[in-house]
């Protein structure tokens, strides 16, 4: 049962040990950077606009910084560490706010559930071809999640250590190919091509915008952090700011390498018919057999790092709502000597572990049906949070201007919400064809949909039932 108490209380906070590079880490590795480059950017050029690929990564990056100006300038006035929760709240009211807040939940958690069968299934690869070893996949997950639970209940700095050694791992295979590529001039020597409009605006541009939205996922999450900051109102707006443009700058640079890598005339080709060899195979090529082992590892332990991040967001918003009386009271737990939110860690793993055992008891494919799916409909669910988070950052600041300029407070964020608005009936448009199953694709509109309604609903009883929970939402 949850308590009839306003959220002011005297349980110990969290462990304010994070700096800005600790949490660029968290969120960068929560985007997981070779995932994208050597999943997703072969996908991207497959089926969506080819060889303008880079562009994707561009104009998303484009529109997120503006999303940043107003996200940033609101931090200061925004306490919790609800991220999109606190900052729709904030702008639109509490009964909105909660509804953003159970959608942010099943968003994260839907994501989690995907990038976590995939990571057993990277893990699977990686025993088969170095040690020829099949174990299955869900085996592996299990294995990882217990892993991640135990990281989960320690201290977040620990966490960002792990985070941060593997992020610079893959980082580092990355800028190598990268850098091969460009020192031995490419397939055909090097080409500004993939960044003119002509190559941009062929083929399924929609698609991949989708596909680079997908790959910023987690930027955004710099703000659950803001209880375990250092100084959460410089270091959360600059760690957002550092974060999108490390994002976008990675991957339209190793989108542009793994173009001309492969070849202008022949790269959609070669994505088109095994997107899953592209860029180990140019890692063959380019650099040795050696690096295309190692970028084998390095992207299992890339789906860990984004699990773990994952898992920590998903931990962090339900221990707000905990600390707002809205979820149980063991949700709001901190452990004594860690100073951790380890009940909240806790359930999200058993939850996601009893996910993960149902799909592996009906054998669902780890990648192509978990992933695809779950992936999916977390991106529409983020895309909405994020065009609900820019329209509630402009509706704060018309009512309580505050000095912000109009620049922070209405312009930049108003050009990002219209903008997401149009990415969003763009999805939902394509939804279908990005699940690959008409009835599958209803099936997590109509979960997301009722998640929101769910968050309403509660807000709405929350008032009637029990006005000092009610009360106690405000920020």
């Amino acid at each position: 049962m949850t308590r009839d108490l306003p959220p002011d209380r005297q349980t110990p906070g969290l462990a304010r040990t994070l700096g800005v590079p600790q949490i660029v880490f968290m969120v960068v590795a929560m985007a997981a950077p070779l995932t994208v480059v050597a999943g997703l950017i072969p996908l991207m050029i497959a089926t969506g606009n080819g060889t303008g690929a880079p562009l994707n990564f561009v104009v998303m990056g484009l529109v997120l910084v503006l999303f940043t100006v107003g996200f940033s300038a609101m931090t200061p006035e925004v306490a919790d560490a609800g991220a999109f929760y606190s900052y729709v709240q904030k702008g639109l009211g509490r009964v909105i706010g909660l509804g953003a807040a159970t959608l942010a939940i099943a968003t994260y958690a839907v994501l989690l559930v995907s990038v976590a069968a995939y990571l057993g299934a990277a893990v699977h690869n990686v025993l088969v071809t170095l040690a020829a070893v099949s174990v299955p996949w869900w085996s592996l997950s299990g294995v990882c999640l217990l892993a991640i639970a135990f990281l989960g209940y320690r201290n977040i700095e620990m966490s960002a250590r792990v985070l941060s050694a593997l992020l610079v791992a893959e980082i580092l295979i990355v800028a190598v190919l990268d850098l091969a590529i460009v020192v031995h001039g490419g397939d055909r020597g090097l080409s500004g091509e993939p960044f003119t409009w002509g190559a941009f605006s062929q083929g399924a541009v929609g698609t991949g915008i989708m596909y680079a939205i997908f790959g910023f996922v987690g930027f955004e999450a710099t703000a659950v952090f803001r209880s375990e900051a250092k100084d959460p109102d410089t270091t959360v707006p600059r760690a957002t700011y550092t974060a999108v443009l490390v994002i976008a700058v990675v991957y339209a640079v190793s989108a542009w390498a793994v173009i001309v890598g492969a070849g202008t005339g022949k790269v959609v080709a070669l994505a088109a018919s095994r997107p899953e060899a592209l860029t180990p195979d140019l890692a063959t090529r380019y650099v040795s057999t050696f690096a295309h082992d190692v970028m084998q590892c390095l992207l299992a332990t890339s789906f860990f790092a984004c699990v773990l991040t994952v898992h920590n967001v998903v931990s962090r918003y339900t221990f707000t709502l905990g600390r707002k009386g809205v979820l149980p009271a063991s949700f709001e737990a901190v452990h004594p000597k860690h100073r951790s939110p380890h009940v909240a860690s806790l359930v999200t793993s058993g939850i996601v572990s009893i996910a993960l055992a149902v799909m592996a008891v009906c054998r669902l494919d780890p990648v192509v049906q978990i992933y695809a799916w779950f992936g999916g409909a977390g991106t529409l669910g983020l895309i909405f949070l994020l065009a609900l988070t820019s329209i509630a950052i402009v509706a704060h600041f018309r009512r309580n201007p505050r000095g912000v300029s109009k620049w922070k407070g209405a312009i930049a964020p108003g050009i990002a919400s219209a903008s997401l608005l149009g990415t969003l009936f763009l999805v939902v448009g394509n939804f279908e064809l990005l699940i690959g199953s008409s009835g599958i694709a209803w099936a997590f509109l109509a979960f997301l949909v009722l998640a929101y309604v769910a968050g309403l609903a509660w807000a709405l009883r929350l008032r009637a039932a029990r006005p000092k929970v009610y009360a106690g939402l405000v920020i």
